[in-house]
């Protein structure tokens, strides 16, 4: 029985035939320099779209014969019929989406045809699978054929039906045991190779893809919210070190372990900043909009405060049915759910997680990472150095926010993978190399 693939998918996503795209002069660009692309006789408009629990982001970028990405358009809207990263609401989250979409393409000057979409929820699951294969060449040296033999081996594992794999994310191969990035024509008898695959239940995944589908558009890929995040906010020799990236939305953490250049685990945690405002809500009963007030201007990941007289207004106003609330049990309150939301994440990683091997530690980012000293609560949990990501110095000023590292790593991604339509186009180095890994190329 065969996987079915995220492709099953996205061919049912095509623009109709009398779709035209129409292109007028951008308004605003911002250059982003691009790795190994192959030259373009002409540009190339793509786009990168990330629903999640607080918001739908959409980017646009040109892609230029001088090998350059301009971001030409930026369309925002706070989410409506989405949970914890899934759809609930299909009508609602759909005009959400294409409210997003428009104000991008208007402020672009553009129509976009295809995007790259972000995927994440709490239905994501994932697997190690690992494979060897015997040399096959009697000198011993290491064929392409081997490699492909070995890669096919290791993602033979099959899932249930109801299942669709969304990622094979390829660790390194290994050849009589040493660690190799590409074996072939070395010598030596045992090749290895293992895989993380990450999948999901397919028809959330479907459900994710058809929101944009009745806005004439395409998914050119989908990629996991934590891979696109993770590349944005780590420099390569962090991921060569080792380094765990935390992408903390409104709904969902997603993370992605990073050793030896590679991505060794990826997955989502169904918990994120709205369990802090539920927290805060329960426990000052309070309304959810009053919780996140008080999270926002009064919020911390650890208790910093020690006079449990201390009190703070409510609305600040003096307004009728303001009150004063316990500053202690806001911070207490905050800190017990972020402290525990690490644990979580650490426990999901089990094994995985190795404190010896996250040279380069932790690294946060989404917005619920804005949370004042939720770095050093992570740092008492993880027992490694955790610092706050940065999105990369080319991002426009409006995408320096943490909440902007996933729709900018989509559209890297598009930047790196665009081709001139070959099936198997050439992915080299840099980012390239990175989501060709990650993706199990």
């Amino acid at each position: 029985m065969t996987d079915p693939p995220v492709s099953t998918f996205l061919s049912k996503i095509r623009r109709p035939s009398n779709w035209r795209s129409i292109r007028i002069q951008p308004i605003q660009t911002q250059n982003i320099p691009a790795t190994d692309m192959a030259v373009m006789s002409k540009s190339r408009i793509i786009g990168a779209i990330e629903i999640g629990t607080a918001k739908v982001a959409v980017l646009i970028g040109e892609i230029t014969d001088r090998r350059s990405l301009s971001i030409v358009g930026m369309g925002q809207c706070s989410s409506r019929g989405v949970i914890k990263g899934e759809v609930v609401d299909f009508k609602a989250a759909s005009d959400c989406a294409h409210a997003a979409i428009l104000e991008a393409e208007n402020r672009a000057g553009v129509r976009i045809e295809g995007v790259y979409l972000s995927q994440t929820g709490g239905h994501l699951s994932g697997f190690r699978n690992e494979a060897s294969v015997t040399v096959s060449a009697a000198d011993n040296r290491v064929s392409y054929e081997d490699t492909e033999r070995v890669k096919t081996l290791a993602k033979e594992k099959q899932i249930p039906p109801e299942r669709t794999i969304i990622h094979h994310i390829r660790r390194p191969f290994r050849l009589d045991g040493r660690l190799e990035r590409n074996p072939v024509h070395l010598e030596g008898r045992r090749l290895e190779v293992g895989y993380w695959t990450v999948h999901g239940h397919a028809s959330k995944v479907s459900d994710h893809i058809h929101v944009i589908n009745g806005f004439s558009l395409h998914v050119d890929d989908i990629i996991l919210s934590s891979l696109a995040s993770g590349v944005m906010v780590t420099t390569q020799e962090e991921r060569q070190h080792g380094v765990l990236v935390l992408d903390i939305g409104r709904g969902t953490t997603d993370f992605a372990l990073y050793q030896e250049g590679h991505c060794y685990v990826a997955g989502v945690i169904p918990v994120g900043g709205d369990h802090l405002t539920n927290d805060l809500s329960i426990g000052l009963r309070l309304t959810a909009s009053q919780a996140e007030t008080l999270k926002l201007r009064f919020g911390s990941g650890v208790l910093q405060c020690r006079d449990r007289s201390q009190r703070v207004w409510l609305n600040g106003d003096l307004s009728i049915g303001d009150r004063q609330v316990s500053r202690y049990s806001i911070e207490r309150i905050l800190a017990l759910r972020v402290s525990e939301l690490f644990e979580v994440v650490r426990k999901a990683l089990g094994a995985n997680y190795v404190q010896e091997n996250l040279g380069a530690g932790v690294v946060l980012t989404g917005g619920t990472s804005r949370l004042p000293m939720i770095d050093r609560a992570a740092q008492e949990v993880f027992k490694v150095p955790v610092r706050l990501g940065e999105n990369p110095g080319w991002a426009h000023e409006e995408l320096k926010q943490p909440e902007y590292a996933t729709v900018l790593g989509l559209l890297n991604y598009g930047l790196n993978f665009q081709g001139e339509n070959d099936s198997e186009p050439v992915r080299k180095s840099g980012l390239l190399g990175i989501f060709k890994t990650l993706v199990g190329a």
